[in-house]
């Protein structure tokens, strides 16, 4: 994508939600490793609200940091130098709006328990299922993502460069099928409830993501979409050129090149998180042809 861009002097690439940092120290050390020229121009930003997040972060890239190539979400960060937008399962864990036959979910308490009681949807809220999704029917649930159609609107509002969200999702036909209708989930200790309401506190509640509403808050900032691909065919196509072969050069032992190598079939395969993932690109400023030409869009078609 650097390279798609002119290979700026300068890059930002701002990543939403980057949990502990892991995403980020590979990214710089491999490029430090491997592509100098784009680490030179690179600032990593980092966009984390949570302190304790916050503190494992500096930890963890504390030489980046200190050098300056690492940085939180600051309001220098607004000026205009081309920018990649990085989301990777953040969509899907933001809070959502929770519709059915009777209105909008509210919550209350009752004998020391959380009660759902209903209120009259808003016009808001009405106006996102009209366009992006489905109204309920009688005994069901839907989803209304209002803080993520704010989240991407702001991560589209850039002058050049690209957008990449990568999450379990949907687009509004898979509903119309009658699929992915009522979402909303809660996980702990790799177990899935449906009940959102044990534990509070100590499980993540999540909703799968609403591609078509996603790619139409980005189209309305003027940028480009893409065809909404799996995450199996974008990794397929970052390393149909070599095999994979970078993945395994560090790799010194039979027993390490078969833990990258079961690593690799688990994001790419279907039995893994390669069908059940989406990949969204989107951009501003850039020629289509050489969009559609990076290799994690173009799987198949060389």
């Amino acid at each position: 994508m650097w390279r798609v861009l002119g290979s700026p002097e300068n890059i930002t690439l701002k990543e939403l939600g980057p949990g502990r940092g892991l995403f980020a120290q590979d990214v710089l050390d491999w490029s430090e490793k491997t592509f100098p020229d784009f680490f030179r121009a690179l600032r990593y930003v980092l966009v984390e609200t949570s302190p304790a997040l916050r503190e494992r972060m500096e930890q963890t890239l504390s030489r980046h940091f200190e050098s300056g190539r690492a940085a939180f979400l600051s309001a220098e960060d607004r000026v205009a130098t081309p920018t990649i937008v990085f989301a990777n399962e953040f969509f899907d864990a933001l809070p959502v709006e929770v519709i059915s036959s009777q209105g909008a979910l509210r919550i209350d308490t009752r004998d020391g328990h959380f009660v759902e009681t209903w209120a009259s949807a808003s016009s808001e809220e009405l106006e996102y299922l009209d366009r992006y999704s489905i109204h309920p029917e009688p005994g069901e649930h839907v989803e209304v993502p209002l803080q993520s159609q704010q989240h991407m609107s702001a991560a589209a509002d850039l002058e050049r460069g690209f957008v990449i969200v990568i999450d379990y999702g949907y687009t509004r036909e898979e509903q119309l099928a009658g699929r992915h209708r009522g979402t909303l989930k809660a996980i702990r200790q790799h177990s899935v409830s449906a009940n959102p309401y044990e534990g509070p506190g100590e499980q993540d509640i999540t909703a799968d993501v609403n591609f078509t509403a996603l790619a139409a808050v980005a189209e309305k900032q003027g940028m480009l979409t893409q065809k909404l691909i799996t995450q199996s065919q974008f990794l397929l196509g970052i390393g149909e050129a070599n095999q994979f072969a970078d993945a395994f050069e560090d790799c010194r032992l039979p027993q390490e090149r078969a833990k990258v190598a079961l690593q690799l079939k688990h994001l790419v395969t279907p039995a893994g998180m390669g069908e059940s993932f989406h990949v969204l690109v989107a951009s501003r400023g850039i020629e289509a042809e050489k969009v559609a030409g990076l290799a994690g869009l173009s799987f198949g078609r060389r």
